[in-house]
């Protein structure tokens, strides 16, 4: 037996799959920022993440009988969207550095440090994550705020796990780089 998850807003969808265009709308409104600050935080530029808010927004509603309620619909929406703003930075030809002839067990295989004992500003470190390079700033980002894991990470960028890991130890080392220099201090 499949596993079905409750979504408060299914009745909204199946609204939509009957062609409601205020259920359209409605759904609109209850995640679009959500959505927009998903694709914002993995393409740190505006106008690129309005556009595939709206570009995820259309292939879903476009798709929207293909939803099977296997998952919730923000759930699958924001995959949507993940994957919109990945291709986008491809469009941009991101390059993510391949460390597959690297000697990863020389990496150490450390837990991210709790943003919380360090008693920071969420600005201040959202504009320190705005500072840091394409690669960085996504695997970072994929999975510090969207809590995906290094083997999904490595599906959805398409690269290797051992990539995935080494981009986001990077990332926390450049973040805590430009953190300091800011006066910020980070152990």
């Amino acid at each position: 037996m499949e596993a079905v998850y409750v979504d408060q807003h299914y009745d909204l969808v199946v609204e939509c799959r009957n062609g409601s265009r205020k259920a359209h709308n409605d759904l609109y409104k209850l995640y679009s920022r959500a959505m927009f600050n998903i694709a914002m935080r993995i393409l740190n530029n505006e106008d690129e993440a309005a556009d595939v808010l709206q570009e995820a927004f259309i292939d879903a509603f476009g798709r929207i009988g293909d939803f099977r309620q296997e998952t919730t619909f923000g759930l699958w929406m924001k995959q949507i969207v993940i994957n919109k703003s990945i291709s986008q930075l491809r469009k941009r030809r991101m390059e993510l550095i391949s460390i597959d002839d690297t000697d990863v067990e020389a990496i150490p295989d450390t837990e991210i440090p709790d943003y919380e004992e360090m008693e920071l500003q969420v600005r201040q470190v959202r504009a320190a994550i705005q500072q840091l390079p394409d690669g960085y700033r996504v695997v970072l980002t994929l999975y510090l705020l969207e809590g995906y894991d290094h083997e999904e990470i490595s599906h959805i960028l398409r690269i290797s796990e051992n990539t995935s890991r080494t981009q986001f130890m990077r990332a926390r080392r450049k973040l805590a780089e430009i953190l300091r220099t800011r006066g910020i201090s980070y152990n």
